[in-house]
């Protein structure tokens, strides 16, 4: 083994993780990068086969098995590999057959990083165009009965005796009150679906500017707001408004979730502007768009929230509303955008991609 890793010792250079299999399938050799990738040292993975390493093994295992039976001389592949505990690896996979009886497959790497952005943005679309079927669901399943309820309690509270009417007025206006509470969480919801874009020249500057001082009056002390512009960026058309309210829900959620690091009086906020070439958005292809960052030193999404940060009603907060992410999202898809999220305890970065045509 030793001897092997001698020869090979050249590969520690290379950027993609390659890996030797024995006769058995068992790890007999692994460079720098297969060690950085499957979060092991070499010592470690040399105890198992290629194939035990992942839940969805059987594949990895069958391919290895062919290879050996020099069913073909180079095998290519794209896989999604499955680790227990662990994100799964979308990688490309290189297979060759090497003329050694005791080492006889060469497996080579590659962490297959724009297929896993593009399939994390199509299921956030996936997850906007059911949000927006939720919510119309909702429209007609709450809205119709909740006027007839609010206004049955209000004729109740006409027809009620007088010598009763003070003890259980009370009562109608719990009804009439409540009603009203959900009339408006319905109608926050339909907002962004409702409200036509009012379109005008936009630097997003000035409207990371107008967020910083909403935040800044209301967390004065404690939280500091650092700015990262690259101000050679366009102004681009859009609807300014509908920009401030989806940078503002997320740094006001930001800001709200470092309420421990304020209290200690370092908590800070990052709004970072740059620009990106050729990038893809929902399956579309663009030329130049805007890059945009709001990264806190807070103590990140728990995992059980990170899947779902973006779906309506759901809130990391006591007594949240969880439709600040949720109408952000829809915002930023209404200019040919998308709103990604990176978070771990102490730097969480929502990245919002703005397309300029």
């Amino acid at each position: 083994m030793n001897i092997l890793s001698n020869s090979l010792g050249g590969l520690d250079l290379l950027a993609s993780a390659v890996l030797v299999l024995d006769a058995e399938g068992r790890i007999a050799y692994a460079n720098a990068a297969a060690e950085s990738l499957l979060e092991s040292s070499f010592k470690l993975l040399s105890q198992y086969r290629l194939a035990d390493l992942f839940v969805n093994g059987d594949k990895l295992a069958a391919i290895f098995e062919q290879a050996r039976q020099h069913q073909f001389d180079e095998k290519r592949e794209d896989l999604l590999l499955e680790r227990a505990g662990r994100v799964p690896l979308q990688v490309s996979m290189i297979v060759t057959v090497l003329d050694d009886p005791e080492n006889p497959v060469l497996i080579e790497l590659r962490e297959n990083v724009q297929q896993l952005k593009l399939d994390r943005e199509e299921r956030i679309l996936d997850q906007t165009q059911a949000n927006k079927e939720l919510i119309r669901n909702l429209a007609h399943e709450i809205k119709n009965p909740l006027g007839g309820i609010r206004g049955a309690a209000q004729l109740l509270e006409l027809e009620l005796p007088d010598r009763h009417l003070k003890e259980l007025r009370e009562y109608t206006q719990v009804i009439i009150k409540e009603s009203d509470r959900l009339q408006t969480l319905v109608d926050r919801l339909l907002a962004p679906h409702r409200r036509p874009q009012i379109v005008g020249d936009v630097n997003i500057h000035e409207v990371f500017e107008r967020v910083r001082s909403l935040i800044m009056a209301e967390f004065p002390v404690g939280l500091s707001i650092r700015r990262d512009y690259d101000l050679s960026l366009p102004e681009f058309r859009g609807d300014k408004e509908q920009l401030i309210q989806a940078v503002l829900n997320i740094a006001h959620n930001a800001a709200q979730a470092l309420a421990v690091r304020i209290a200690v009086g370092d908590a800070e906020l990052i709004f970072r502007s740059r620009i990106i070439r050729s990038v893809t958005i929902a399956k579309v292809r663009y030329r130049l768009a805007l890059d945009l960052h709001i990264i806190d030193n807070g103590p990140g999404i728990p995992a059980d929230l990170k899947d779902r940060i973006f779906y309506p009603l759901v809130s990391g907060k006591d007594g949240g509303s969880g439709l600040g992410l949720t109408l952000a999202q829809t915002f930023v898809q209404q200019h040919m955008g998308v709103i990604e999220c990176d978070s771990r305890p102490g730097h969480t970065d929502f990245r919002l991609l703005i397309a300029l045509p």
